[in-house]
C-alpha cells in the first residue's frame, strides 16, 4: 500500500511537472521581410537569440523581399497557432489583412521599423524623421550647405518614406543646394541591381557636378561607394551619408580608400530584444500594453557615427 501511494504520488508529481512545462512552453514566430538586407538579418537573429535564452521556441521565416512570400508566411503562421508574431521590416499596409488575422485568432504582432498598424501592438523604431534630418544636415554640412547632390531614396518602406520626405523638407530650405540626379530603389527582391543600374547611370551623367551623395540606408550607399571608387573618386571627393549602422559601415568610414563618411547608426539588436522582452511581459507576464509603451510607438535613440567615433563601435 506505501508503495502504491509513493509510486501515485511520484505520478501526480511528475504530472504537475510535465503541465507545468507546459505552461513555461512559449511559441514565437519570426518574419524578416529580405534576409539578404544586413539590418533585417540583425533584428531577426537578435531576436531568435534573445527569445531562445528565454526558453522559448522559435521559428524564424524569411520572405525573401517578396510581398506575396511575406503575406503566405504570416498566414502560415497563424494557422499554426504560434503564442506570438514578431516581424522585421514588415510591410503593414500590403500585409493588413493578414495583420487583422492574427488579431482575430488572438495572436498578438509587435513589429520593428515597419510602421504601425491598428492590428499590432506597436511597432519599435527610431525617431524617423530625427533620423532623416540628421543625415540630411550632415550632408549639406560637408558641403558647405551649396551645390550638387545625388539621392538615392526607397519609397516602399516607411522608415525610409520619411528619411526621404525629411531630406525634401531641408532642401527646400536651403536652395542653394540642388539635385542633379536622383534615382528611387523600386524593386526589393532584386534591390542590389535596382541600386546598381540607377546609380551607376547617374554618376557617369553627373560626373563633376556633385559634391555629394545622400541614400535612405546603408545597404544602398555601399554599392554607390562601391561605384563611386570604379568611377575613379577619392575619399573626399565627395561626402556620402546614409543610415543603419552596422560593422561594415563603420569600418567602410575610417578606410581611406572608401568614400563613406557618415551614418546614422540605428540599434536594430537592441530593437529586436526590446520588443521579444515586451512580447514577454505583455503575453507571458500579463502586463497591459499601456504599462510598456504609449501609443502605437516604441521609441530608441539613433546615434550619428563618423570619423570621429566610427572605432569606439568596431568590435
Amino acid at each position: 500500500m506505501k508503495f502504491l501511494k509513493s509510486t501515485a504520488g511520484l505520478c501526480a508529481l511528475m504530472t504537475s511537472a510535465l503541465f507545468a512545462g507546459q505552461a513555461l512552453a512559449f511559441d514565437l514566430g519570426v518574419v524578416a521581410f529580405q534576409m539578404s538586407s544586413e539590418t533585417h538579418a540583425r533584428c531577426a537573429n537578435a531576436a531568435e537569440a534573445h527569445a531562445k535564452g528565454l526558453g522559448w521556441d522559435v521559428q524564424v521565416l524569411n520572405s525573401n523581399g517578396s510581398l506575396q512570400t511575406h503575406s503566405e508566411q504570416i498566414e502560415n503562421l497563424i494557422l499554426s497557432a504560434p503564442d506570438a508574431i514578431l516581424v522585421c521590416m514588415s510591410k503593414p499596409i500590403e500585409a493588413d489583412a493578414q495583420f487583422a488575422a492574427a488579431k482575430e485568432a488572438g495572436i498578438p504582432v509587435i513589429s520593428v521599423v515597419s510602421g504601425s498598424s491598428p492590428h499590432t501592438l506597436f511597432d519599435v523604431q527610431v525617431n524617423e524623421y530625427g533620423v532623416g534630418a540628421e543625415s540630411a544636415l550632415y550632408l549639406l554640412g560637408t558641403i558647405d550647405f551649396e551645390g550638387g547632390i545625388l539621392v538615392q531614396r526607397f519609397e516602399a518602406n516607411a522608415g525610409t518614406r520619411i528619411r526621404g520626405a525629411v531630406l525634401s523638407a531641408v532642401l527646400a530650405e536651403n536652395p542653394a543646394v540642388t539635385v542633379v540626379g536622383e534615382h528611387s530603389m523600386a524593386r526589393t527582391k532584386s534591390w542590389r541591381d535596382d541600386v546598381r543600374n540607377g546609380m551607376q547611370a547617374l554618376i557617369l551623367q553627373q560626373a563633376g557636378k556633385f559634391k555629394g551623395v545622400w541614400a535612405s540606408f546603408d545597404g544602398q550607399a555601399f554599392i554607390i561607394d562601391d561605384l563611386l571608387k570604379e568611377a575613379g573618386l577619392n575619399k573626399g571627393d565627395v561626402s556620402l551619408v546614409s543610415i543603419d549602422g552596422g560593422q561594415e559601415v563603420f569600418q567602410r568610414i575610417l578606410d581611406p580608400q572608401s568614400m563613406m563618411t557618415a551614418t546614422v547608426s540605428i540599434p536594430f539588436e537592441e530593437m529586436a530584444i526590446a520588443a521579444v522582452d515586451a512580447m514577454k511581459a505583455i503575453v507571458v507576464d500579463g502586463k497591459a500594453k499601456e504599462e510598456i509603451v504609449k501609443g502605437p510607438y516604441m521609441f530608441m535613440p539613433a546615434i550619428l557615427v563618423d570619423a570621429n567615433n566610427a572605432a569606439d563601435y568596431i568590435d
